[in-house]
């Protein structure tokens, strides 16, 4: 169902499940409502939609792997140097898959999605990791194109316009012969017109396996493929150097005090939930959330110990797993594949802080029956955009759209905001726009201090008279302000004191969660603010 829910871009109706999957609608009634206890889905209506903690799967494997941590940063580095997009892919069977995007900006943009899953005899990368393949790998890769010769089953490229044709395979042979020879490898428009690649293996020792592959990709109009190997290949090949020997000098990470009873509290969700909850998925997917950084393989016993399951348990959701091509062995030990960031990872990937505020947002006017907003700094830093907003059914009501901008030091979000930056962003002279707007400097310097202290800010009809706002912080995972979560209404409706006790909880409770699904989703990927 996660997989159906990932192809479909992140949101199916609970008939569109039940068609996809062929599963009873009851089933797919419990099966959603067991994902949504466990945050990994919401709905809307009669709609699903994933949510960004199902990212924690993903992470699972990406924090286990550790190359995304240490190579991201030179990828991030080229791309800016060349200002062309950049990408981290590792093998995933006969196929690739994105481990890191770092894309350019323009209306022209190339860049797939972390997790998207690519043939390899469409890539650049593929001929790279195919001249690791055994005879079963390749065995495995021509009954696949036998079976789907149009590439159906990809989703993340389009399909080709014709059938199987034997000289394509030994295409494809013959790239993998050069790229052996010549040490990288090029796509020239084989996904779409227009799309080109060179890419280069980043490997685990000197001479070792192949750990990764790092590609620049460009269009035609910018270079042919001929000139990403006369141009970009010399720049491309000192990157890697520097990402290996990133990667050889790594020390493993300091092992911290294990997980354990992960699976602990959905004992308690049955209890509550009764038979709309499948305890044995919840654990299951609990599973793999015991692994992690300092954690890339674990034995049967140590999954047991992290999530409190009893090994028969546990035994029973890795072999699963193992089936379902999430896990594999290597001796009495258990790894992620890069298979879990199929679910959900891709259309999660390109989530944006608005797209995950809104649901918290909704929640939260339902809740305290006024509008919420969340809106972020502008480049100058002397205007608050707004970015997201949930408005109640009043008569009487703010009516602010978003993208308004507004002056930042006359708004409770803006001095949030600015209490987190430096003061250089306060005009030199600040406009009155109410007998009770704080225009004097110094003044609301001293308010700024008072946000920060406090946590809060309560601006009382100093932008229209009438309007009393109250806001608070959300953080980044380096504690960083980056946005900030209102509420506004009529002064008669409550006083200040009353926005304080009874507001301020609710609007720290939802920035909490917001916060809590930006740092799932930001960990491996660029989460914008607008």
């Amino acid at each position: 169902m996660l997989r159906e829910l990932t192809e479909a871009n992140g949101t199916l109706s609970l008939s569109g499940l039940e068609r996809a999957t062929g599963l009873a609608r009851s089933t797919v009634d419990r099966v959603t409502a067991t994902l949504a206890r466990m945050g990994y889905v919401r709905f809307d209506g009669r709609d699903v939609h994933l949510s960004p903690r199902l990212m924690e799967l993903g992470n699972a494997y990406m924090s286990a792997l550790r190359l995304p941590a240490l190579l991201s940063p030179h990828a991030d580095a080229l791309a800016d140097e060349l200002d062309e997009s950049v990408s981290l892919a590792v093998a995933d069977r006969d196929g690739i898959r994105f481990i890191h995007q770092a894309t350019r900006r323009r209306a022209m943009s190339l860049s797939f999605r972390i997790g998207d899953l690519l043939p390899a005899e469409r890539t650049a990368p593929g001929p790279l990791f195919a001249t690791q393949w055994t005879a079963a790998d390749w065995q495995r890769w021509r009954e696949r194109r036998a079976a789907d010769p149009r590439d159906l089953s990809f989703t993340a490229v389009p399909p080709r316009t014709y059938g199987g044709d034997p000289e394509d395979d030994e295409t494809f042979a013959h790239r993998t012969r050069e790229a052996s020879a010549h040490g990288w490898s090029l796509d020239d428009q084989l996904i779409e017109p227009g799309l080109v690649a060179i890419s280069v293996p980043v490997r685990s020792t000197p001479g070792g396996r192949i750990a990764s592959v790092a590609s620049v990709v460009s269009h035609t109009s910018r270079h042919t493929a001929r000139g990403l190997r006369t141009t970009l290949l010399p720049r491309l090949r000192s990157a890697v150097r520097a990402m290996e020997r990133e990667l050889h000098a790594a020390r493993p990470p300091e092992p911290g005090p294990p997980p354990s009873d992960l699976a602990l509290w959905t004992g308690a969700s049955k209890q509550q939930l009764g038979r709309e909850f499948i305890e044995s998925l919840a654990r299951g997917l609990t599973v793999l959330t015991a692994f992690g950084e300092g954690r890339p393989e674990l034995t049967l016993t140590e999954v047991s110990q992290a999530t409190g399951l009893a090994r028969a348990t546990a035994r029973r959701a890795l072999i699963t797993y193992e089936h379902l091509g999430l896990v594999a062995t290597a001796g009495r030990t258990f790894m992620l594949t890069p298979r879990v960031l199929s679910l959900g990872y891709p259309p999660l990937s390109r989530t944006s802080l608005p797209e995950i505020a809104q649901p918290h947002l909704a929640d939260l006017t339902s809740r305290i029956h006024e509008s919420t907003s969340l809106a972020v700094l502008s480049d100058s830093g002397e205007e608050i955009q707004y970015t997201a907003r949930v408005a109640t059914a009043r008569v009487m009501s703010v009516n602010i759209t978003v993208g308004t901008r507004l002056p930042a030091y006359a708004t409770a979000l803006g001095r949030v905001l600015l209490a987190d930056a430096s003061g250089d962003a306060l005009p030199e002279s600040p406009r009155a726009f109410t007998s009770h707007t704080i225009t004097d400097r110094r003044t609301l310097t001293e308010a700024l201090t008072s946000v920060r202290a406090q946590g809060y800010a309560l601006v009382d009809e100093e932008l229209e008279e009438g309007l009393r706002s109250i806001a608070v912080p959300v953080r980044d995972r380096s504690g960083q302000v980056v946005a900030a979560l209102n509420t506004a209404m009529h002064a008669s409706r409550r006083t200040p004191r009353e926005c304080v006790n009874d507001l301020v909880p609710e609007l720290t409770a939802t920035a909490a969660r917001i916060q809590t699904d930006l740092h799932t989703a930001a960990r491996f990927t660029h989460v914008p603010l607008t």
